[in-house]
């Protein structure tokens, strides 16, 4: 089958890899300069299944639109419809039944993805930066009687995770400033954090070595009469496929109008600060999560990411632009935990991304209703997490195996 792949974030580079090694002609399609500039760019990377949730609902929404607290989650005004709408809509499906059915279906396939993505690292040999192990620092006894839910989900996944007192997290994370308040942590020693950007441009090669061809600064629509068609920025004419695979981040309804389909996705932006290592010794052994910010050592580079911001200034992925409140508080980590691990005069690369997130956790995978348009999409921020196995499950649908997990739950019928 000759099938085109719209967007080469994370999940369009594992969907191609794995269409190709199963024989199939592929085309990708991405409107910027190459793969993971958008969503997949400097996020935070944290690839541990336990990790994996729906989110819950924002308490004291009012409130929140103007608060500069330690929440990981930040309503900005203006709010349009349409995020009122996906905040309805995520409070509807915080109903503890429909959450725990949600939480499930993504901790499955997290698990599956992360299985799927030491399998073909090990296959074929793939080197990219990773960091082992993943610290969750509670810098108040309320932050550590809050974790206890959080504790208790890595275990009912399966993690292997135990509390530990200030003194054993700082022996864990020798490079911890002595002088900010720890009241504990949670150690997970098998999670893992790596670098999506790097892995994502070796999958891309890996993809290419199998036939695959990237199309990049190109911007595709699908053609209304014919949804397996495609019409292509500069030519006249369509151009037909056996199958097309939407793998788009935040301009994925965009894309889908002419189909006849929405899902309610709403770009929910996250920002991170990178920066070079000064000294090894002084920066994070593993990644070491404090709130909502992860603070991992990526190679030659300490990687500071995290946030969530619902409304305010709309717009895709972009470097060099941070709001005040999200810088402030990505330094502030940095310089409360390892205030010598970077070298902040060298440049500091700054990143805003709008991470395609759907109300009720899970992506939406397989079938989209309409012949021959198939959807790998709405990851959220854990789309690194499951783009493995969410590529497998596509690649097993599209050539009518069924696949190694139950995926009831993911497809785009539960918003029918």
């Amino acid at each position: 089958m000759h099938i085109a792949i719209i967007g080469a974030g994370i999940a369009g580079v594992t969907t191609a890899f794995e269409l190709a090694r199963d024989g199939h002609a592929v085309t990708v399609f991405e409107r910027h300069g190459s793969v993971a500039e958008e969503a997949s760019f400097a996020n935070a990377g944290i690839i541990a299944p336990g990790f994996t949730a729906p989110w819950r609902p924002p308490s004291h929404w009012l409130r929140r639109l103007f608060t500069r607290d330690r929440a990981a989650l930040r309503l900005t005004w203006p709010l349009s419809g349409e995020d009122w709408a996906w905040l309805r809509h995520q409070r509807r499906a915080s109903v503890p039944h429909i959450r725990a059915i949600n939480q499930a279906a993504m901790q499955r396939l997290a698990a599956y993805s992360h299985a799927r993505l030491h399998q073909v690292t090990e296959q074929m040999e793939y080197i990219f930066d990773l960091a082992e192990g993943v610290l969750i620092l509670l810098r108040t006894e309320r932050e550590r009687e809050r974790a206890q839910p959080d504790l208790a989900r890595l275990r009912e996944a399966g993690m292997a995770c135990r509390e530990v007192d200030a003194d054993e997290a700082r022996l864990i994370e020798p490079a911890l400033h002595p002088a900010t308040p720890l009241a504990g942590a949670i150690h997970v020693p098998d999670g893992e954090a790596g670098n999506c950007r790097q892995f994502a441009v070796i999958v891309r090669d890996a993809a290419e070595q199998r036939g695959a061809q990237f199309v990049f600064g190109t911007a595709v629509t699908l053609d209304a009469t014919r949804p397996a068609s495609l019409r292509i920025a500069g030519q006249s004419a369509p151009c037909r496929f056996d199958a097309v695979v939407l793998c788009a981040g935040a301009s994925a309804n965009e894309l889908l109008a002419p189909a006849g389909i929405r899902v309610p996705l709403a770009p929910i932006h996250g920002y991170s600060i990178s920066a070079s290592v000064a000294e090894p010794v002084l920066a994070p052994r593993a990644a070491v999560l404090d709130g909502g910010i992860a603070i991992t050592c990526l190679g030659r580079r300490v990687r500071v990411a995290g946030l969530a911001e619902i409304g305010g200034r709309r717009g895709s992925s972009t470097e060099g632009i941070l709001p005040a409140w999200a810088e402030h508080r990505l330094y502030r980590a940095l310089t409360d935990w390892f205030p010598a691990a970077v070298r902040l005069t060298n440049g500091v690369q700054m990143w805003r991304g709008a991470r395609p997130m759907l109300p009720d956790g899970p992506p939406v995978l397989g079938a989209s209703g309409v012949p021959g348009l198939w959807l790998n999409l709405g990851h959220g921020d854990y789309g690194w997490a499951m783009s493995c196995g969410s590529a497998r499950i596509i690649a097993d649908l599209i050539t009518g195996r069924a696949p190694e997990i139950d995926v009831h739950g993911l497809g785009v019928e539960r918003f029918r």
